[in-house]
């Protein structure tokens, strides 16, 4: 097993109807195989950090998911109450409104209070929501999410109409630049995907099939 692939992953599970055993078995599944993180959602952040304790694994959780709507107060805060429960990784949903509406500096201050609020606690991963977006508005979100501090630009929740693409992955990289992360989500489903994305550009993948991408590399060692 390439361990190497395995520190890409964000093991997530944000079903709506995710029971406590469910996320308790996507904690194990992440500390046989250790993944980057668990990415939860914030009900579920205690549990996973008691699960987790003592593992590398991190715990992701989302902010302002997955619609983007609620106001950068509640995102602020929503994101401090994660971290006071063991959170250490935040991925909060742009204002994609105010992003459609030309409001750069409403969304910039939306992201610069998570960053905020996060700030030598947690990084931060910015989910653009691709899938809504006109590749000039794609641009516009990870130049502001630069501009206000975000550690990574994400591509999609998974809840909307599209998940990441590698013209998506290929587009944010080249606008982020080195050193701000790219992470791909939504639709990555096995090994093959995964590698395309990485291709693409992508320091972090979002799946919910990463048991399934780990078996994939049991007979596959060319990449």
């Amino acid at each position: 097993m390439n361990t190497n692939f395995a520190t890409y992953i964000d093991h997530t599970l944000l079903k709506a109807d995710a029971k406590k055993t469910e996320i308790q078995t996507l904690c194990e599944e992440a500390r046989k195989y250790t993944f980057a993180s668990v990415c939860v959602n914030p009900t579920w952040v205690k549990t996973a950090a008691f699960a987790l304790e003592g593992s590398p694994v991190k715990v992701c959780t989302v902010i302002g998911f997955p619609l983007g709507a609620s106001t950068s107060e509640v995102k602020a805060f929503e994101t401090a109450d994660a971290i006071t429960n063991g959170a250490t990784e935040i991925d909060m949903v742009i204002n994609i409104g105010a992003l459609r509406s030309g409001d750069d500096e409403i969304v910039k201050n939306d992201i610069e209070s998570v960053v905020n609020a996060a700030k030598g606690k947690a990084i931060v991963k910015v989910i653009i929501e691709t899938s809504l977006l006109t590749e000039k508005e794609k641009r516009k979100a990870c130049e502001l999410s630069v501009l206000a501090g975000a550690d990574f630009v994400k591509t999609s929740t998974g809840f909307s109409t599209g998940g990441a693409t590698e013209q998506d992955v290929k587009l944010m990289r080249a606008v982020v630049g080195p050193k701000t992360g790219v992470k791909a989500s939504g639709g990555v489903r096995s090994l093959d995907d995964m590698k395309k994305m990485i291709d693409a550009g992508a320091t972090r993948i979002g799946a919910s099939s990463g048991v399934k991408i780990m078996q994939g590399l049991e007979s596959d060692s060319d990449y």
